[in-house]
């Protein structure tokens, strides 16, 4: 059985992205680490943290950035499908590079891979998430957040990304276009195994600053035509109706806890801004639905957005 991992990256370290701790954290598992790689700002240092990986698993592939031709954030899927199309395992396991897998889920997901390999009814592998939101202590698992998200798909090419690249779909027919990396007919979703691992994602861990920029970069990606719409530091509101979090990260993610360094720009439970932008997770009806999912469902999500086809569940270790 051969994995391999890919993914694509630009601007990542001007724009806080850990993206060295991502890629080490599978390098272990995965037989080929495949990287479409975007030339990115000048004072971007993104391809010499790449390269400080001494591993020959590494493989790097220059890629092309083209918002005029991909619009509505599928760029970020024609991307991952550059490095995908690399990629020589059996498995492949996609991880956006504000990723990062927890160490101690590393045998469940290679055990996970050995159990469906020669089960072809099985596409992909479904994880549990953990959205990260301000700082390392606070993250969201339930409504307003997708709970659970492919990562780990059979090679084969009729499966595509799909939208903005956080999904996966399988194709009867496909060109690389917006108008098909958005589309639903001739396309159904994946038939996926379920999986006790969770994806730790970080994308929302930034200094304030960093943060609007980066929300900045990507409406302009989806229409190069928007204007900025974050002038001054992201505001992420009270943390202090966050979820704490409780559980332990990635050790290759100890240095980054440590120097987190704005936490004087964060609302631990202050005075309201109620001309800021209000996100799902802060809505009323959203926070109801949270609430009972998470206390009287058991965690079920109630509605949502489920692109994938839960056939099977793996129970973490080989039958």
């Amino acid at each position: 059985m051969t994995i391999s991992g890919y993914t694509f990256v630009r601007n990542a370290v001007k724009l806080g992205y850990p993206l060295k701790e991502s890629i080490q954290s599978i390098l272990e598992l995965v037989d080929e680490f495949v990287l479409a790689y975007v030339p990115g700002d000048d004072d971007d240092d993104t391809l010499e943290v790449i390269q400080s990986i001494t591993s020959p698993k590494i493989k790097i592939i220059e890629a092309e950035w083209e918002p005029e031709r991909f619009k509505q954030n599928t760029l970020y899927s024609y991307l991952s499908d550059v490095a995908k199309n690399k990629c020589i395992g059996e498995w492949l396991f996609y991880l956006q590079v504000d990723e990062v897998v927890h160490e101690n889920y590393l045998p469940v997901i290679e055990n996970a891979c050995m159990q469906y390999v020669n089960k072809p009814e099985i596409e992909g592998l479904l994880f549990n998430y953990r959205h990260f939101w301000g700082d390392y202590e606070h993250c969201f698992t339930h409504h307003g957040w997708y709970p659970r998200e492919i990562r780990v798909i059979r090679n084969l090419p009729e499966i595509h990304s799909w939208r903005d690249a956080q999904s996966f779909r399988y194709y009867d027919q496909f060109e690389a276009t917006t108008e098909y990396y958005r589309k639903k007919e001739h396309t159904r979703k994946l038939n996926v195994a379920l999986i006790p691992a969770e994806i730790f994602h970080y994308g929302w861990v930034r200094p304030p600053l960093t943060m609007s920029d980066k929300q900045n970069r990507m409406s302009r990606t989806w229409d190069p035509s928007r204007s900025t719409s974050y002038l001054h530091e992201f505001d992420y509101g009270n943390l202090g109706k966050v979820p704490l979090f409780k559980g332990t990260h990635p050790a290759l993610m100890e240095e980054r806890v440590k120097k987190l360094d704005w936490k004087d720009k964060l609302n631990y439970g202050g005075k309201k801004d109620l001309s800021r932008h209000k996100f799902k997770h802060e809505k009323i009806k959203y926070r109801i639905r949270s609430w009972i999912e998470l206390n009287l469902l058991g965690g079920r999500e109630i509605g949502g957005f489920r692109n994938y086809k839960i056939v099977a569940k793996f129970s973490g270790s080989r039958n």
